[in-house]
């Protein structure tokens, strides 16, 4: 990097990490006239694009592809023998990313007004800091510097060369046996793709269950679904150790169980990246974890700095990330104070089947909360496609209002949308029933449980009054 790429002028803004926050906010603020510059260390694009939802999902659709076909005789279609090319199943996953990468690319942000440049940031002040040496001013600033996985201080561990969800990706072929550490969203989801592609996997998870966050029920869906596909899954038992080498190796369970691996993908969770930012000489705060301490509107314990992703510590995902780069950018170039609302965050396990869930949690409710379930094998679209293990779960309170929500089943994370959108603006069950859906999809389930909702209203002591009344009233005229 030298002097000459960077502006000699004062910025309006400086956007530190081109992932889907920073492309956003770059992007949102460069919209308003706002001289904006936006640095990125490595890869434009961020975690989506490379290491997370692109490849994941496109690696998740040749592991159905090659599930579907297997299956396909239930539907008296018969297609012999199936056989899965590791290295051209990568290399389709390879090609999402490659195919999707213009849309963040430089010249994208370019084409916006934003300026770029490729270097490590440091903050030297305030209102100053330095891109590989070369200083910048700025009159606002915004951190999306994302996250990285986290490694478990694990006896033995770096000697069996583990695998992350950052080089996952770089492997030539599939591996020959694999074991996951990691029971949650991105485990499920690795752990059921490499079993469907023929892969012997092993799945572990320290806590009782998979999905540790969701319904109970929803992760004895899933559980259930991976072991059919073939994961051997391990649940309530710890790792404590593991032996070998970069062949190959035992992970050792606090239970006395052990599972066997050529290679080991850890999936446990995620640091935010704030190492090496400089953010002291900010007067930028974080907390114990690492993440950059923010108020509701993500400003920082610096005025002038913003924090906007993953490094905030918030939800970490895409979709949160881009509303927060939006926000932020809003907030620092116009002097706003709009507020994240994180009430009606939706999220999606994209196994076979989906789940997906938003608001408050749809187990053990509340005393003054109702809830309905309705399960898939009511649902004639999943009847007809032989798909009905799954159901809907939604959680009212007291006036009828839908608070929370879990969809288990094909398309969940589409079927969520309608249930985001209720609970985020204080929607009834009322509302749901008196809009005409179409039939017959998988989202009728949740439709069935609002009509479940609005019946069990009418049938309470006050309404069977009213409706009494209301029939005197009209054979009286």
């Amino acid at each position: 990097m030298s002097a000459p790429a960077l502006p000699r002028h004062r910025v309006d803004l400086l956007v530190v990490g081109a992932g889907t926050a920073g492309l956003v906010g770059a992007q949102v603020a460069a919209a308003t006239g706002a001289r904006v510059l936006l640095v990125e260390r490595a890869r434009f694009g961020g975690d989506c694009l490379w290491t997370g939802c692109v490849p994941s999902k496109a690696l998740l659709a040749a592991a159905h592809a090659a599930a579907d076909a297997r299956a396909a005789s239930r539907y008296g279609v018969h297609v012999g023998d199936v056989r899965v090319d590791g290295p051209a199943v990568l290399a389709a996953v390879r090609q999402a990313i490659t195919t999707i990468e213009p849309v963040d690319s430089p010249e994208a942000v370019r084409a916006s007004g934003a300026g770029t440049a490729t270097g490590d940031v440091r903050f030297t002040g305030r209102d100053r800091a330095e891109v590989d040496g070369v200083p910048v001013r700025f009159r606002q600033a915004l951190v999306c510097t994302g996250s990285a996985p986290d490694l478990p201080e694990l006896p033995g561990l770096a000697d069996v060369d583990p695998l992350t969800t950052d080089s996952l990706w770089d492997l030539p072929d599939l591996p020959a046996r694999l074991a996951v550490l990691g029971g949650g969203t991105s485990g499920c989801e690795l752990a059921q793709a490499f079993a469907r592609l023929g892969v012997p996997v092993t799945l572990v998870e320290a806590a009782d269950r998979l999905l540790p966050g969701e319904d109970p029920a929803a992760s004895a869906v899933v559980a259930d679904a991976l072991r059919r596909d073939g994961v051997d899954v391990r649940t309530g038992g710890a790792p404590v150790r593991v032996t070998g080498g970069p062949q190959g190796g035992t992970l050792h369970l606090s239970d006395g169980g052990t599972a066997g691996f050529t290679r080991l993908l850890v999936a446990v969770g995620r640091t935010p990246r704030t190492a090496g930012l400089g953010l002291d000489a900010a007067d930028v705060a974080v907390d114990g974890r690492g993440c950059v301490v923010v108020d509701d509107a993500l400003r920082t314990t610096n005025p002038r700095i913003w924090a906007a992703g993953d490094v905030t510590g918030h939800p970490a995902y895409t979709h949160v990330a881009g509303v927060h780069g939006n926000t932020a950018a809003l907030n620092a170039v116009l002097g706003l104070r709009r507020r994240i609302d994180l009430s009606a965050v939706p999220r999606v396990t994209f196994t076979r089947p989906e789940v997906a869930a938003v608001g408050e949690p749809t187990a053990d409710p509340g005393p003054d909360r109702q809830v309905h379930t309705q399960g898939l094998d009511h649902a004639d679209r999943a009847i007809a496609e032989q798909a009905t293990e799954g159901f809907t779960r939604l959680v009212v309170d007291g006036r009828h209002r839908v608070r929370g929500a879990t969809v288990v089943g094909p398309r969940a994370g589409e079927a969520l949308a309608e249930l985001t959108l209720a609970v985020s603006r204080g929607l009834t069950t009322a509302h749901l029933t008196g809009a005409v859906h179409p039939y017959p999809t998988y989202a009728d389930p949740q439709w069935n449980a609002a009509i479940a909702d609005v019946r069990a209203r009418l049938t309470g002591r006050s309404a069977m009054l009213a409706v009494t009344a209301l029939r005197w009233v009209r054979r009286v005229r």
